[in-house]
């Protein structure tokens, strides 16, 4: 990583290590509530409401949010490309429901693989706003690293028994649709000249994907809106985490490109994973060699994507 490529990737760091946070904070509400899908649209919800706020002080976010309809009109900007905020609900209801099927580890894995190997297809075709990346031999290593890092953390929490494999599939199915949706996101903040505007989109069509997931559930199934109260003040702050994790990327993808967000993303994500046992441990947290062996390879995935630019080549 060059010049202006290191303050985008350690804001990129910072974000990634606030997700395992955020993931701490929505577990926590998802056992208050008894429903996943629930803590999922509240989370949503919450982070709509707060940069619904945010735009009211901010007028550079009215300005991205108005500038993006004349985008779609000038061409700038394709309709369809608005709708990555369904890829992010898409992605917590896909969470809320697999990984009580097959547990935490497995889905972390499941969704870095589709995520690290869909990022190089979008970065060869151009999706994102960085414009096409080749696939070279230093990318797809760094890819295979970043699987092998998430899959060495999580080894002393893989349970024992049969796996779902459908369930697996659609693990690594929103690990491919998260790779889509951070370089969406990367184009409508081009176009809005605003992260934040593109944050407000994500969560508004987000948030509506998840709410009408829940209403579908309540209408058709016993499924019944709980009350949801009580339990630490920090558990309701998963939506505020989620305005900042998706605010870095749509601003950090175009200078960076996908598949160097996921890796690092990836890298604080692990990172922020083991601060949170050391400083602020579970009942049934346990601190094993290989989850720092899984940090420190992390990073080596990181180094070895900046050998993306040695030939040979893969692909024309």
């Amino acid at each position: 990583m060059v010049g202006g490529r290191w303050l985008p990737a350690i804001c990129t760091f910072f974000a990634g290590s606030l997700a395992a946070v955020q993931a701490r904070m929505n577990g926590e509400l998802t056992l208050l509530s008894g429903n996943g899908i629930e803590s999922a649209a509240i989370s949503f919800g919450s982070g709509l409401a707060v940069i619904s706020i945010m735009l009211f002080f901010i007028p550079s976010i009215r300005s991205g949010i108005a500038r993006v309809p004349m985008a779609i009109r000038t061409g700038e900007l394709n309709w369809w490309q608005l709708l990555a905020g369904l890829i992010g609900g898409f992605f917590v209801a896909v969470q809320s429901i697999v990984v009580p099927m097959i547990g935490v580890a497995i889905f972390t894995v499941a969704v870095v693989a589709g995520q690290s190997a869909n990022s190089l297809v979008v970065d060869r075709i151009g999706l994102g706003p960085a414009g096409r990346q080749p696939i070279t031999i230093g990318r797809v290593v760094s890819a295979v690293l970043a699987v092998l890092a998430v899959t060495l953390a999580a080894a002393d929490r893989f349970t024992t028994g049969s796996v779902a494999l459908a369930a697996v599939a659609m693990a690594v199915i929103a690990g491919l649709c998260v790779a889509v949706q951070q370089a969406l996101n990367g184009r409508i903040s081009i176009a809005a000249g605003s992260p934040l505007a593109a944050t407000f989109y994500n969560f508004v069509f987000g948030t509506a994907l998840l709410a009408s997931a829940f209403g579908l559930a309540w209408a058709l199934t016993d499924t019944d809106p709980g009350v949801v109260s009580g339990g630490p003040w920090w558990i309701y702050a998963g939506g505020v985490v989620g305005v900042v994790f998706i605010a870095v990327a749509a601003w950090t993808v175009p200078i960076i490109g996908v598949l160097v967000f996921a890796l690092v993303s990836i890298a604080g994500q692990l990172s922020g994973a083991l601060l949170l046992d050391v400083v602020a441990p579970t009942a049934t947290t346990t601190i094993g060699w290989n989850l720092v062996a899984g940090v420190l390879l992390a990073f080596v995935a990181v180094a070895a994507s900046s050998l993306g630019r040695l030939r040979p080549r893969i692909g024309p």
